[in-house]
């Protein structure tokens, strides 16, 4: 399953997605990861939650996220959620149709049986149709 957490920039939608990292590490048997584009909200994040910050791993493309991804869960079988903080920019999507990437990851989803929370820059009425039913908080 793919939600998204939508709104312009500075609207508030990282305190969502933490607040919702932190509250589902109580619920859930499984390992969470949370992709950052820096290190900065470490210390609001629970200890049992993995930060990654994508920017130290030279990605370029959005394919090369999706593969950065898929590389994750390929080492986690435990992982059953992951939360992607600023996604239009550490999937490398800003001003790009985000549509192929949304799908891609329900595919990962599906196949993998991992959840993914993203927070994305965006009103939603920019956003495509396709992301519409996945929108789980519009700030």
């Amino acid at each position: 399953m793919v939600q998204l957490i939508v709104g312009e920039k500075g609207k508030g939608k990282t305190k969502h997605l933490l607040d919702k990292v932190n509250s589902e590490i109580k619920n859930i048997p499984g390992n969470i990861v949370y992709l950052d584009k820096s290190t900065k909200h470490m210390y609001e994040l629970n200890n049992k939650v993995r930060l990654i910050d994508v920017s130290q791993y030279y990605i370029e493309n959005d394919a090369e996220f999706l593969g950065f991804v898929s590389g994750i869960i390929s080492q986690d079988h435990d992982l059953q959620q992951m939360y992607f903080d600023s996604f239009l920019k550490i999937a490398k999507l800003e001003g790009k149709d985000i549509t192929p990437a949304i799908e891609k990851l329900e595919k990962i989803s599906a196949a993998f049986k991992v959840d993914f929370i993203l927070s994305v820059s965006a009103n939603e009425s920019a956003l495509p149709e396709v992301c519409k039913d996945k929108i789980l908080i519009s700030l």
